[in-house]
């Protein structure tokens, strides 16, 4: 039978509701999901950037180090071994340590934060034979969303100091 009126039942309109209530009651959970990982991808980005430009410099600073001349130590109230002391072979010299959570390269008069994000900083001399080898460990943390953090290790185990 063909109806004759472009009318809508109510059997038609009662699903209709239910499906869009259905939507609309989903929607903010999916967004807030959504929302939850763009913020963690964007932090894991940002936090291993903010790494690997920090193991860089201090890389590159340590090979330049004379290896008979780091000391490896602390700022008072700071973690064991965050802090570590030596002259280039230019003669200027270089402190990297831990400041809170702040991580401060020092060459001569000129200081500069490679990272705020720090929570861990160490420098170690791996064997007690060799003191041409360097450990370094960092840890950087940021907060992402409802008090959650999010945190990133990085270490490199041999810097080979080539004075």
């Amino acid at each position: 039978m063909v109806r004759k009126n472009g009318g809508l039942t109510l059997m038609e309109m009662v699903i209709t509701v239910a499906i869009i209530g259905i939507i609309a009651m989903a929607a903010p959970q999916v967004i807030t999901q959504a929302t939850k990982v763009f913020v963690l991808g964007r932090t894991k980005l940002q936090l291993q950037s903010e790494a690997r430009a920090a193991m860089y410099v201090i890389t590159r600073e340590l090979r330049q180090a004379q290896s008979n001349r780091i000391v490896i130590d602390q700022i008072n109230g700071q973690p064991y071994y965050s802090r570590i002391s030596f002259p280039k072979s230019t003669g200027v010299s270089v402190t990297i340590a831990q400041t809170g959570s702040s991580l401060i390269l020092t060459e001569g008069a000129t200081t500069n934060t490679l990272s705020q994000n720090l929570t861990f900083l160490s420098f170690t001399f791996p064997r007690t034979d060799d003191m041409t080898i360097v450990s370094v460990a960092i840890t950087l943390q940021q907060q992402i969303y409802g008090g959650a953090f999010k945190a990133l290790h990085m270490a490199s185990e041999r810097v080979r100091v080539m004075n």
